[in-house]
């Protein structure tokens, strides 16, 4: 009879439409492992909930790190972070993860947005060539932290094993013109900053917290360039911000921007913060933050223990509209740089 009940009670559930699948196997060439700021599941329009199928891929990979340098990245799905889930609260989130046959390493993953022994660690320890699966049910709305937890746990993540999982509230989130994946995380290597060529892991420097880089979404000033972020005047933007770590707090700021609302520790049901400057954000943590946009130019997302900007930690925001005098005026300046 109770599986009866269970059968009965699973078919009243949708199957969701969103798919996680992994990429295509990663070519010979170093890979380029950073996930795009836009790349990110669309707010959930239905109402009623649904089963989501997670598909994810442990692929050992190396990709580029820096200029001239590459890097040994531990992956979900070949990208760091790993794909943002999302779901809705209520939602039963079917988990298959695969241990690429290639891999050197066994692998797991820990979903914070889990109520379950390890976070779902346990169900999915994987030797390379299994797949594991579990399912959990999305009880708490949120934004949270996936990782890797297979010991050394800290060197998993800080090889690149982190993503996020946003669970929405029954009722969704207010409506923004833009919405970015954004999370911070460490590497720690052999050689010093500005090496080149193939880089090393240090347990040595992850152990006494010594990282060489700080990243955003994997590389080092990855959401620079081609990968920046953008908008335009009179657009309301949405940051999902989380912390990979595995070891450092970050304080995040948007140089020459004010967070209009903030969701601390990423959640959703709490009153959000008005009129905020800089958020801390622990390692395993996450934030949103929404701001609008009022005066175009190019805004530098960074950790505001600014020398981590030197080691990478950096992105930009490029805003394009008309200048805005009332709110922001200044005459050409031929020196470059500065700001708070």
């Amino acid at each position: 009879m109770k599986a009866l009940a269970l059968f009965a009670a699973a078919a009243t559930m949708a199957l969701a439409t969103a798919s996680y699948a992994a990429p295509e196997p990663t070519p010979a060439q170093p890979a380029d492992i950073v996930r795009s700021a836009t790349d990110l599941p669309a707010p959930i329009a239905r109402r009623a909930p649904a089963v989501v199928k997670v598909d994810l891929v442990t692929q050992e990979v190396v990709g580029k790190l820096a200029d001239g340098a590459t890097y040994k990245f531990w992956t979900f799905n070949g990208k760091v972070p790993g794909p943002m889930v999302r779901v809705r609260v209520g939602d039963t989130v079917e988990v298959s993860l695969t241990n690429a046959a290639d891999s050197e390493h066994m692998h797991n993953v820990d979903f914070h947005a889990v109520t379950g022994p390890g976070g779902g660690g346990v169900a999915t320890m994987a030797d390379p060539g299994e797949t594991k699966t579990f399912k959990f049910k999305a009880t708490q709305p949120g934004l949270y932290v996936y990782h890797c937890a297979t010991p050394m746990v800290a060197s998993h993540i800080a090889n690149g094993m982190y993503g996020s999982i946003l669970v929405e509230p029954e009722e969704g989130l207010p409506k923004v013109d833009h919405e970015f994946y954004v999370m911070q995380g460490e590497v720690y290597t052999d050689e010093a900053l500005g090496s080149k060529g193939l880089l090393n892991e240090s347990p040595e420097k992850l152990l006494n917290e010594q990282p060489e880089f700080y990243v955003f979404n994997g590389a080092f000033k990855a959401l620079t360039g081609d990968k920046q972020l953008k908008a335009k005047v009179g657009e309301s933007v949405r940051i999902y911000f989380g912390v990979g770590g595995p070891n450092k707090t970050s304080s995040f700021h948007v140089i020459g921007e004010i967070f209009d609302h903030v969701y601390p520790y990423g959640s959703l049901t709490s009153t959000p913060i008005k009129d905020v400057q800089t958020v801390t954000v622990a390692p395993g943590g996450a934030t949103v933050v929404d701001f609008k946009l009022e005066v175009p130019g190019n805004y530098i997302l960074v950790d505001h223990a600014l020398s981590r900007l030197e080691r990478g930690g950096a992105g930009i925001l490029h805003v394009e509209g008309a200048d805005a005098p009332d709110i922001y005026s200044a005459p050409p300046n031929p020196h470059k740089g500065g700001g708070h």
